[in-house]
């Protein structure tokens, strides 16, 4: 098992991309925190499957875009687990709607939670990688962070943030031997995607290889970024995508 022994914490884990990059860590052996906002019942029900792989795992409440709770969060992990390994941020949210529509607190909400809450998870998990010298932080972004999106300029700003971010912060952790990476997913079959006014059809359409995306898909490719196989891989961008941003 590539994670076993090793401690990971994932935002936004309590459905959809998140919740399948759970369950891939710890079928690999990775104790985890389970981080959600609001959804208990479905993160209790990630960490019961969790420990089903023999794997401790643990649901743990926090609004990300809170600096102080995003603290006393990492915090109360490091305290049950006596380390963290693996830093996941994929908690997101989305509030659609052209620039001359939306309103500032629908723009600065998604920013707070998307690129602000990364920001915060990093802080305060850093001094503890780099007592262990030793990390991996995969950052969730996506392709419209590369391409932009009409009707979603607060989401594309945020995801395009978080590219900067990752690459700040792999600079700055590397001579410690932590890697920071990003991955930025396309249309995946989540409840987020859903929301999307196209249908599957429509939208399979768009992508050369005339599907969407699966959460386990992503999962497998953040799994590799948590392994020993990425040691060598950091401030990297990783569309996973079916070659829609190509």
């Amino acid at each position: 098992m590539i994670l076993e022994n090793k401690t990971a914490l994932i935002t936004g884990a309590s459905r959809g991309i998140g919740r399948a990059i759970a369950l891939a860590f710890a079928k690999e052996g990775a104790n985890l925190a389970v981080i959600y906002s609001g959804a208990e019942q479905a993160a209790q029900e990630v960490c019961s499957q969790a420990k089903a792989f023999g794997v401790q795992a643990n649901a743990y409440r926090c609004d990300v875009s809170d600096f102080d709770a995003s603290k006393e969060t990492v915090q109360a992990v490091h305290k049950a687990f006596g380390r963290i390994d693996i830093l996941v941020n994929n908690a997101g949210i989305t509030r659609d709607g052209l620039v001359y529509t939306m309103k500032e607190a629908d723009f600065d909400a998604v920013l707070d939670v998307n690129l602000k809450g990364a920001f915060h998870m990093i802080k305060h998990c850093y001094p503890i990688f780099v007592k262990q010298r030793s990390g991996k932080i995969i950052n969730l972004s996506s392709v419209s962070g590369l391409m932009g999106n009409g009707g979603q300029a607060n989401y594309s700003a945020s995801k395009a943030g978080l590219i900067g971010l990752t690459k700040s912060v792999a600079r700055e952790l590397a001579g410690r031997g932590i890697c920071c990476n990003a991955i930025a997913p396309g249309f995946i079959d989540t409840e987020m995607t859903a929301k999307i006014s196209m249908d599957e059809n429509q939208l399979a359409a768009m992508i050369p290889l005339k599907r969407m995306g699966k959460p386990e898909e992503v999962a497998n490719l953040a799994l590799f970024l948590a392994g020993a196989g990425s040691d060598y891989i950091t401030g990297e961008v990783i569309r996973i995508d079916g070659g829609l941003a190509m």
